[in-house]
């Protein structure tokens, strides 16, 4: 991938290389509240600022943080049970404060306890037979005008992190380190965006657009990166019973079986905007399950949520995200209809909770809310689901400042100062390429760029020794055409291979793409399309067997690339290769009595790709796009012709296939994926160009390959492959206390072929010694344990079937790096 934007804000987030003027106008406390007498903490204690309708309740540790940018003067606590309290503030600072509060003695007549039930219990069912009521995907349809700004701060900015030779230069800007109210770290803002949009909802038939209309992203002018400050990669609805927060199986706190998953306590009742509510807070019944802790208020005539404040329970077991706060704000729009009004997210991401990492806020504001009525026809006419205007990146200042629904701090404004200027920072380009260089495996010299460098040097039995230099031209050559080239030298077999490809860019939106690629090199026939190739040095590393199956392969590959809207595109290749015999690999027929060699076979392919992936988002680059996935199935049918006497081509022949893959969340159980793979040659053909299935003869987990099948070990002219893995995500290992610390999570997988190949090919070219049909399904599964130090995972391997071939293994483990949350 080699979009300049994505590391350029990988820059930002690394480097502060810049000062802010002022200090927001901001008043932060954080504090602790405790029984004077008894010393203990206070649970569900209120906290509101004076004469303001902005509150909090202490947590389970009787800790709090609330802030606000309206100037006051002090806070108001008070519990039952407790003499209330008025503590004095001082106005746009962060504080800390231990307050102690006094218990009412009072001396009561005998009471006679009755049993009852938990009146939060109650009001909790209604809720939940109200939600369906209240869930906006209900309306028929709906549209609003959003605002959205997010920033992005260091955090754990200590004197070790201020010492850093990387900062030596800039020692200036830490005089403006500030602290963070809810965590209690310092922090240092460096990155901040807004965007205005229109959203559109439709139920039937399902339409959802969004056009940003204004976005605005401090260093960056990217149309790709503006998708992403809008509403739809964002979304939390409190009315499912599940949330996603970066992975899904959070249990909402008013999930249907929410009394299997939290502890619930009416704390009090007040007006709110002079509607009567009531105060209930909750807390998770187990340790490290995905769940949340805080407090609602809800409307006590329609059970909707009228506010609600939950924090990530401090145990959950998902990765770098140490801490995750979101509250949200609902107004009634008629006697039944609620809808949100404001939201505020806010992510703490670490490694661990002391090293370095990043602050996420964000605020959204959600204005002139429409529902119930016929979209605009041109709006469900738009194909893609995010459209950024044309003209969304140029708004001017003065726009920005009358169409805030709240102004920006001093601090956030300056920002956007901070980033430019940052980037005329003499050193802030070397920092740029070197983190260019590890995010992205190139090294950018002016027009080019060298690499990829874990290409630079591998090793094979056939090649020896291998060193490859590769190069291409950089976004400063252009960003519409992008030319390649590689050379390659063997030690052991004394040969060059060489290659070169041009890649041009006709449109990046949706994308129109045209490439030429041509090499003359060593490639592993049977392999999965996602495996590490053979001149990859971890490939090298990693083998579990010599392997003496790699072919010399002259290839030429042109292709066009035409996505029709998000979700729908056709990719038309011609492909031509002339792939060398070999010691190893011959290629050879019988002639009656007599045995004809080859030396080579020539083979031309016009293959049309149709690709069907509904909402799949992508981050993109100037050339090439990041795969973010999407939630719905993914359909890939490939339709190929052999074309005989084109560039000497020897065979004519025809091939369809097909894969679907689907990742099912099933919360809380984790969630599980599927692929499904299946195909047909017609014709007949040397056993290079049947469906050679795809081996793994290295110790690194694929989960597109057979991990203990060798390679040309098996063929088929039709055949089928089910692959299935669940991920529980620490379900089980959650709930042994020795365990659970480590924060492992479980997997299982197991994968199914069978497939048939007809001996008319044999009258083409003679199967190699070793290559088999399958006259019988083929099987193999695993067990594994992932999240090891949050990056492995290592797998138990099992073959179930053919367990009589010469040098197989029956068990075996493969290892995998993965940075899953």
């Amino acid at each position: 991938m080699n979009p300049n934007f994505l590391y350029k804000i990988i820059i930002f987030f690394l480097l502060i290389i810049n000062s802010f003027v002022s200090h927001a106008q901001v008043t932060k406390i954080r504090g602790k509240v405790i029984d004077s007498g008894t010393k203990e903490n206070l649970p569900f204690v209120n906290i509101s600022f004076k004469n303001s309708s902005i509150g909090t309740i202490t947590n389970t540790d009787g800790e709090f943080f609330i802030e606000t940018r309206t100037p006051t003067d002090s806070i108001f606590i008070s519990y039952v049970g407790y003499y209330s309290q008025t503590f004095a503030i001082q106005k746009n600072k962060y504080q800390e404060f231990q307050i102690s509060l006094s218990q009412k003695i009072t001396e009561l007549d005998e009471i006679v306890i009755l049993p009852t039930e938990n009146p939060a219990h109650i009001i909790l069912r209604k809720i939940i037979a109200n939600k369906h009521i209240h869930n906006p995907k209900k309306l028929d349809s709906y549209s609003y005008e959003l605002y959205n700004k997010v920033e992005i701060d260091i955090n754990n900015v200590d004197d070790e992190f201020k010492r850093s030779r990387l900062f030596r230069e800039f020692q200036f800007i830490f005089e403006y380190v500030d602290t963070n109210a809810i965590t209690g770290k310092s922090y240092l803002p460096v990155f901040i965006t807004e965007s205005f949009s229109n959203y559109y909802f439709n139920r039937l038939p399902r339409v959802e657009r969004e056009i940003i209309t204004a976005t605005k992203i401090s260093g960056v002018e990217n149309e790709s990166l503006s998708q992403f400050t809008g509403k739809m990669y964002q979304k939390i609805n409190i009315y499912e019973n599940f949330e996603t927060v970066f992975e899904p199986g959070f249990v909402s706190p008013i999930a249907d079986f929410g009394l299997l998953y939290y502890k619930y306590y009416l704390i009090d009742s007040a007006y709110i905007d002079n509607q009567w509510c009531y105060q209930i807070s909750f807390i998770p019944k187990r340790m490290q399950e995905r769940t949340f802790r805080g407090d609602f208020w809800v409307h006590d005539t329609t059970f909707a949520i009228k506010k609600i404040q939950m924090r990530m329970a401090k145990d959950v077991n998902i990765n770098y995200i140490n801490d995750f706060v979101a509250e949200y704000e609902y107004e009634q729009l008629d006697d039944s209809i609620w809808f949100l009004k404001q939201e505020k997210l806010f992510f703490d991401f670490n490694i661990t909770n002391k090293t370095t990492g990043f602050f996420g806020t964000k605020t959204t504001n959600y204005m002139n809310i429409v529902y119930n009525r016929e979209l605009p026809p041109e709006i469900l006419k738009i194909n893609d689901n995010v459209i950024v205007n044309e003209n969304a990146l140029i708004k001017d200042n003065s726009f920005w400042e009358k169409t805030r629904p709240v102004p920006l701090t001093p601090k956030e404004t300056d920002i956007y100062a901070m980033v430019d200027s940052i980037q005329q920072v003499p050193i802030y380009k070397t920092y740029e390429k070197i983190v260019g260089m590890l995010a992205m495996y190139h090294y950018e010299i002016g027009l080019f760029e060298l690499g990829p460098y874990y290409k630079t040097f591998s090793f094979n039995e056939i090649e020896g020794n291998r060193f490859r230099l590769s190069a291409r031209t950089s976004n400063n050559f252009s960003t519409d055409l992008m030319i390649s080239g590689f050379v390659a030298y063997g030690e052991k077999d004394n040969r060059v291979k060489y290659g070169g490809g041009i890649l041009y860019i006709f449109n990046k939106n949706p994308r129109v793409a045209f490439g030429i690629d041509y090499k003359n090199d060593m490639q592993q026939l049977g392999q999965s399309p996602f495996a590490l190739t053979e001149d990859n040095f971890f490939t090298s590393i990693l083998r579990r067997n010599p392997n003496y199956k790699i072919s010399l392969v002259n290839d030429l590959n042109t292709y066009f690339e035409k996505e029709w809207f998000q979700g729908f595109s056709n990719t038309i290749t011609f492909n031509h290769k002339r792939i060398e015999a070999s010691d190893y690999i011959s290629f050879q027929k019988k002639a009656g009595n007599d045995t004809l060699f080859f030396d080579n076979i020539n083979t031309s392919e016009l293959t049309l790709n149709i690709r069907l992936a509904k909402n799949e988002k992508y981050l993109r680059g100037e050339f090439e796009r990041f795969n973010l996935g999407t939630d719905k199935p993914v359909l890939n049918i490939f339709f190929t012709a052999g074309l005989k006497n084109v560039f000497q081509s020897q065979y004519e022949y025809y091939k369809i296939s097909a894969n679907l893959s689907h990742k099912v969340p099933l919360a809380p159980l984790g969630y599980f994926k599927y692929i499904v793979d299946a195909g047909q040659v017609f014709g007949s053909v040397p056993y290079p160009l049947l469906k050679l299935h795809e081996g793994n003869e290295t110790y690194a987990f694929d989960r597109y390959a057979f991990n203990m099948m060798n390679y040309y070990e098996f063929a088929s002219d039709r055949y089928i492959s089910i692959y299935a893995e669940h991920h529980f995500q620490g379900f089980f290992l959650n709930k042994i206390p020795l365990l659970r610390k480590l924060e492992l999570r479980e997997v299982i997988s197991g994968k199914w072929l069978y497939g048939e190949l007809s001996d008319k090919h044999q009258n083409v070219m003679l199967y190699p010694e070793g290559l088999y049909e399958l006259n019988k399904p083929y099987y193999e599964a695993s067990v594994g344990i992932e999240n090891i130090l949050k990056i492995f995972r290592i797998d138990a391997m099992w073959r179930l079937s053919y367990l009589d071939h010469e040098n197989v293994q029956k068990f075996g483990l493969r290892a995998a790096i993965q940075i899953v949350f």
